[in-house]
């Protein structure tokens, strides 16, 4: 399967929050099984709930109101039928608008996702290059490009260092 069809745009809270909370829900349910044993997963798909859903689309409004350029979809809409999800959209790259750059004092790729079907099509690198784009347009105390990845998702990690990502610094967490 190519890429072939598939448009990179800004998201549209009106058009696509069914759409991208699928999406959303793929890749957290995605993070949870693929990068730790059950009881990530399940601690990753217990989060899913319909509050947490609602929170999470509005949420992503205020930050695409705030910023248009910063959530873009990959609308596979024009790709042939058989090919196409059922919902349009192939994928999504979440940068955090520009208010949010002193979280890491760079610009912060938050989550980038593409369902199974268009993975190895370039949809994942068109996303990618559309939030480098507009990365570069931010007001940004260092110009760099940070995200994190597990160090268990190969296919991520060599995604990154194929579009120039090192390492640099890693980030431990603890219960709250």
């Amino acid at each position: 399967m190519t890429a072939e069809g598939v448009d990179v745009r800004p998201y549209d809270p009106d058009a696509d929050d069914a759409g991208l909370w699928t999406l959303k829900r793929g890749f957290e349910l995605a993070l949870g099984a693929d990068t730790g044993g059950d009881d990530k997963a399940a601690a990753y798909e217990a989060k899913l709930t319909s509050r947490y859903r609602s929170r999470w689309l509005a949420w992503a409004e205020r930050c695409v109101r705030e910023d248009p350029g910063c959530l873009v979809v990959a609308d596979a809409g024009s790709a042939p039928e058989s090919a196409a999800p059922a919902d349009g959209l192939a994928g999504y790259a979440f940068l955090l608008p520009e208010s949010l750059a002193f979280v890491w004092d760079a610009a912060v790729l938050n989550e980038i996702y593409v369902v199974s079907d268009y993975r190895g099509t370039g949809v994942a690198d068109a996303l990618l290059d559309t939030v480098v784009s507009h990365a570069r347009e931010q007001d940004l105390p260092l110009d760099r490009l940070v995200l994190d990845v597990d160090r268990e998702n190969d296919r991520a990690q060599a995604f990154y260092r194929r579009h120039g990502f090192e390492p640099w610094g890693e980030m431990v967490a603890r219960e709250l």
